[in-house]
């Protein structure tokens, strides 16, 4: 299955408790900070919660 990488861009300050439980969920705590995880449907549905706040590049195999 494909890899995603998801960097924190933008502060949580401000938002939605939703917004912010979903950064929580993904495991992102702060700006700057990243993840790789799997492409899953669950994932991307967090991710696009909060596509406004972070990141998302593909992660390419070597």
């Amino acid at each position: 299955m494909a890899k995603i990488k998801i960097t924190q861009t933008r502060s949580a300050i401000g938002r939605t408790k939703n917004q912010r439980q979903t950064l929580l969920s993904l495991g992102i705590h702060k700006i700057g900070q990243s993840l790789e995880t799997e492409k899953t449907p669950v994932v991307l549905g967090m991710v696009n919660t909060v596509k406004h706040l972070v990141k998302v590049e593909k992660v390419t195999d070597k």
